[in-house]
């Protein structure tokens, strides 16, 4: 008996799963993806109602100034951009939910590709409004003398914390977005692998 078999290891040296054994993998990867969907809709919420509801208002020189988020297009990207992946991890929370409640746990190649597809748009989409809205803050907080842009932060400092703490949380948004697409990629290729007759199941 040859090593291989003992071991239970494809040729290609990959972890060969039968019966039982993948179930409990792709409930436990289903159970992943539905945790981290629901954590980036919960820090979604959160981010973008710290920056959309931020407002100070400063007095100068007898004149009122506000300090909003439609002051700086980097932070209504950044809204926009946590309202969207926030609605989308919603739905695709609840078709989670639906598929282990009726047992369907694997996915067919169509509507795996429209997940894996999803995933990867709103990773970038979170990644871009992330890098965006931090160089926008970088400005804010440190100013630019070579442009004579001065430091916003120095006169609406409440402002820029919430805005701070927004940031953060869609950082953690964009972070669960690649882990979630490494996960969707991994619920589609292995449709074309040895076990894709066994996952031909729905949703």
């Amino acid at each position: 008996m040859s090593s291989v078999a003992v071991f239970g290891v494809s040729p290609g040296n990959v972890p060969v799963y039968h019966g039982s054994d993948l179930k409990v993998v792709d409930r436990k990867v289903r159970i992943t993806e539905l945790v981290l969907r629901c954590v980036i809709f919960g820090l979604g919420v959160l981010a973008a109602a710290l920056v959309g509801f931020d407002v100070q208002v400063k007095e100068i020189f007898s004149i009122q100034k506000k300090a909003k988020f439609t002051d700086m297009k980097a932070l209504v990207f950044l809204v926009i951009a946590n309202v969207l992946v926030a609605t989308y991890s919603l739905l695709q929370g609840l078709r989670c939910g639906v598929s282990m409640l009726r047992g369907s746990l694997l996915l067919n190649k169509p509507l795996a590709w429209v997940i894996f597809s999803g995933d990867q748009v709103m990773a970038y989409l979170t990644f871009a409004a992330v890098a965006a809205a931090g160089q926008s803050s970088v400005f804010a907080e440190l100013g630019q003398p070579e442009l004579q842009w001065m430091k916003i932060c120095n006169m609406y400092g409440k402002f820029c914390t919430q805005v701070g703490e927004g940031i953060a949380s869609s950082l953690v948004v964009s972070l669960s977005m690649v882990t979630l697409s490494c996960i969707s990629a991994f619920n589609l290729f292995r449709l074309y692998g040895g076990n894709k007759g066994k996952s031909s199941g729905g949703w």
